[in-house]
């Protein structure tokens, strides 16, 4: 192909490149709504990655490289374990555990995700340096600059979702995991605006993995540990940086080699609102069920509905299932469910469960539950329709509503009401509700894998804003060393 006369020219820095590492580099969050959200998603994040260490699918992947690679004294310490790592490898730990239940925080627009899964890249961070800190005679890091560093990444992760839709062109959302870990571990690591923007653009660089282990036919547990390995790859990005290692100014426009031409399709990537604190304080929680967030609804629907069916589950001629566009478009699934990974994104089988046993957890999409034929039998009779009200206003910035409905029919003609919700329990116009059975949810994951003296300690620390925020993050984290 004639590309023609190469102009060698640098040009300017893209202009949403500059405004990502201006914003990790200088702005300043002052609301404590963002700030007392924020501790909430970190008391959420660290019981959804302690509860994934009961599954050995997990616990199999973590730890250091290989066998006794590890980093005592200055490594990051693995909460709710007895790893201390270097940093990179510490962030894939943390990252895999927190997302591996697809039981954390949420994000829905144009693009979704799961804004918590930096947290693997800010705690090995955090800790890392902390450590190190100390060693050298400095003060390490406090809570504070941990949630400061959450509601941050949240927000760039978050606002490139509103209108850039990646998964459209095959790629995974965790893209944005890892342009948001980059940012954020290049500043914990002490780098200035420039040395930021320079791992940014290695960000994008990167490209996008593809979503193939998201879809059937080829479901897997990929889709659990892909967020660890996108915030590991962010600190790797920022430790080149901060050595010196150059950046690339135009990595999203550059004619025909840029990310825009080549991941895009030419398409530009824009932000319809600048950086500040939105993100974290408009957070989806996912409280009441280990499910994908478009099912949420749906599955608490089916909760309401388990009374009046549960003795009649052999009467049932159809159940119609009507959901937003995003839903079906991901999650409506047809034939064999193959793992638990395929069955926590089927429609069908989340709404299944709770009208057979009343109550959706983890341990429902393992295969000694899989089995029950009845399962598969409701799935059969499932019928998915979009609502296009639904669509809308799941995308309307003042609803961001992800509504469901449930109907189910009988065979002698009668009828359920139809259920209809639309908003999760963990959605910002519910937090009166759901911010006590966060807690809640928190406690109980916590006890599967901490003392109970420390359980005590995390608690009583956790439930202050001002005590939290003003504790060293290395002594923070060592109440969670198992």
């Amino acid at each position: 192909m004639d590309m023609g006369i190469l102009d060698t020219s640098k040009p300017d820095f893209d202009e949403l490149i500059t405004k990502i590492a201006k914003y990790t580099d200088s702005f300043d969050i002052r609301s404590d709504e963002a700030y007392e959200t924020a501790r909430y998603c970190l008391m959420d994040t660290i019981g959804c990655g302690l509860l994934a260490l009961k599954y050995p699918s997990c616990t199999k992947l973590l730890g250091p490289v290989v066998e006794g690679a590890e980093f005592k004294p200055l490594g990051a310490k693995v909460f709710g374990t007895s790893y201390q790592l270097e940093p990179e490898r510490a962030a894939f730990n943390v990252g895999a555990m927190v997302r591996w239940l697809d039981y954390n925080d949420t994000w829905l627009a144009a693009e979704w995700g799961h804004p918590s899964d930096n947290l693997g890249a800010i705690w090995a961070v955090a800790d890392y340096v902390s450590r190190k800190n100390i060693s050298l005679g400095k003060k390490p890091l406090l809570v504070k600059d941990v949630l400061t560093a959450m509601i941050k990444a949240h927000e760039i992760q978050g606002i490139l979702a509103l209108e850039n839709c990646f998964n459209r062109e095959g790629m995974d959302h965790v893209l944005l995991v890892r342009i948001a870990s980059t940012a954020i571990a290049t500043s914990l690591l002490g780098g200035d605006f420039e040395e930021i923007r320079n791992a940014v653009s290695h960000a994008f660089i990167d490209g996008g993995a593809l979503r193939c282990y998201r879809h059937a036919p080829n479901t897997g547990s990929r889709k659990s540990w892909a967020a660890g390995d996108a915030s590991s790859r962010g600190v790797n990005l920022a430790l080149k940086a901060i050595k010196g290692e150059m950046g690339y100014p135009s990595a999203l426009s550059a004619t025909y080699w840029g990310y825009e031409d080549v991941k895009m399709n030419g398409k530009k990537l824009t932000i319809p609102q600048e950086f500040g604190s939105y993100v974290m304080k408009a957070i989806l929680f996912k409280i009441s069920f280990p499910a994908e967030f478009h099912a949420q609804t749906a599955c608490e629907c089916a909760i309401n509905l388990y009374p009046q069916v549960k003795d009649k589950l052999e009467d049932i001629e159809k159940i119609i299932i009507t959901t937003q566009e995003s839903g079906h478009r991901i999650i409506n699934k047809v034939g064999t469910l193959h793992n638990p990974a395929d069955r926590d994104h089927c429609l069908q089988y989340m709404v299944a469960i709770p009208l057979i046993y009343g109550a959706l957890t983890a341990d429902h999409y393992e295969d000694n539950i899989a089995k029950n034929p009845q399962i598969d039998i409701l799935r059969d009779k499932m019928e998915i329709k979009v609502d296009d009200l639904y669509t809308k206003e799941y995308l309307e910035a003042d609803k961001r509503s992800i509504a469901n409905a449930v109907q189910i029919f009988f065979k002698d003609k009668s009828k359920t009401e139809k259920i209809e919700i639309h908003y999760p329990v963990g959605h910002k116009k519910r937090r009166d509700e759901g911010i006590p059975l966060l807690v809640e949810k928190f406690k109980n994951n916590l006890a599967t894998k901490i003392s109970p003296k420390n359980c005590n300690t995390i608690e009583q620390i956790c439930s202050s804003q001002k005590e939290l925020e003003e504790m060293d993050f290395n002594v923070f984290s060592d109440l969670f060393e198992v």
